[in-house]
């Protein structure tokens, strides 16, 4: 039996822990001037229709009297963190997959802990003995209907899916339930008259294949109650991405490019901290209207060099034809290496040695001077 915990409105609920005043109103927390997007929403607040992700100026317009608390990260890490040592004493089979959820493998544990049931109870009381806050246990055999299952009844809800039950529950489970089908798939999926996992079940195989690719596939296994998923305690990370919502819209392909630079260092230093490169370099765009899109490149070899992202992210952006202007512009890395000993860094590469590089060099150059108080590098002494 699989167990999967998430918090309630994890940011929010933090916030009105450390603010016992704010409890039972309508947190949300977030940037309120310029552009900021709701990263959390209590259940006060829910209850008006804001959301995560949302505009925070269309989260006022919806609920004028919540009270917006700009994020602290560190103080989320920390209560995640003494979270995870909860999770932790109950099984050594613990996936931490984001700051407020994670997955347990409770196999083996029945005779030290009790029943799933019990487990997952004792679970939520020491979190919020321990923490004051609550969080959402669901308990199945397999790991995507333990994470359906933790949402089911929200907020400090708890839910059992035993196995002689999961084949029933499967049958009558909504489509747009299961994770990874979203808004799109969902009415392609409503075109072939599917509304159910019982409904694909029935269809022939290959049927899905045709339409989804090996997204269809993965449904229909789904469907039989087939998930071979695993509790993995640490896994390296697959991308490493930034992203920056603009205090203004716009189309201007240069002022992107400045955001992509400083994008692009950032990525960088994360793969410094994994000690790993990367294949794939991505660029993300959301447009005013929220629609997005992405591009990515794949690379003759990983890299860790903050020059080259920037490069090829700026050449992507350079092939897209903007729709309209941009909100949101973001640079990633994905199919990272990571290596056992340190990564050898090139000061530039084959491109910056070129004179049309120069004016990077140029730059290069004038911070080294500012920093130290003279030229420590002769330009013509550069190219060898």
């Amino acid at each position: 039996m699989i167990l999967h915990v998430d918090m309630d409105a994890f940011f929010a609920s933090v916030e009105q822990l450390d603010h016992p005043e704010w409890r039972g109103r309508a947190v949300v927390v977030g940037r309120s001037s310029g552009r900021g997007v709701v990263a959390a929403a209590s259940y006060e607040a829910r209850v008006f229709g804001v959301h995560s992700a949302m505009p925070m100026s269309r989260a006022l317009k919806l609920c004028p009297d919540a009270i917006v608390a700009p994020p602290r990260m560190e103080r989320y890490k920390e209560v995640s963190a003494r979270v995870m040592e909860i999770l932790d004493a109950v099984s050594p089979l613990v996936e931490q997959v984001s700051i407020d959820e994670a997955y347990l493998d409770i196999s083996g544990c029945e005779r030290l802990h009790g029943t799933p049931e019990t487990i997952g109870k004792n679970i939520k009381k020491q979190v919020f003995d321990t923490l004051g806050i609550t969080c959402s246990v669901g308990v199945a055999p397999i790991k995507f209907l333990a994470k359906i299952a933790s949402d089911m009844n929200k907020p400090d809800g708890l839910m059992v899916i035993l196995p002689e039950a999961a084949d029933r529950f499967i049958e009558t489970l909504p489509v747009h339930k299961v994770p990874g089908v979203g808004s799109v798939t969902k009415k392609q999926l409503a075109l072939m008259g599917i509304e159910t996992l019982g409904d694909v079940v029935r269809l022939p195989d290959g049927v899905l294949s045709k339409k989804l690719g090996k997204f269809g596939r993965r449904l229909k296994e789904l469907s039989r109650g087939i998930d071979d998923s695993r509790v993995v305690p640490w896994h390296p990370a697959k991308s490493v991405s930034e992203e920056t919502t603009l205090s203004r819209d716009t189309a201007e392909k240069q002022e992107l490019r400045h955001h992509l630079l400083r994008q692009a260092g950032d990525v960088c230093r994360h793969l410094q901290k994994l000690n790993a490169r990367a294949r794939v370099v991505f660029i993300k765009i959301k447009y005013a209207d929220f629609s997005q899109t992405t591009r990515q490149t794949t690379l003759d070899a990983p890299v860790q060099s903050s020059d080259t992202i920037y490069r090829q992210a700026s050449a992507l952006l350079e092939k897209q034809t903007l729709a309209q202007k941009v909100r949101l512009i973001g640079v990633g890395v994905t199919e990272l290496v990571v290596t056992s000993g340190g990564v050898q860094m090139e000061l530039f590469d084959g491109e910056a040695r070129r004179d049309s590089r120069w004016e990077q060099v140029d730059r290069s150059v004038s911070a080294i001077s500012e920093k130290f108080g003279k030229t420590m590098v002769k330009r013509g002494s550069l190219d060898e």
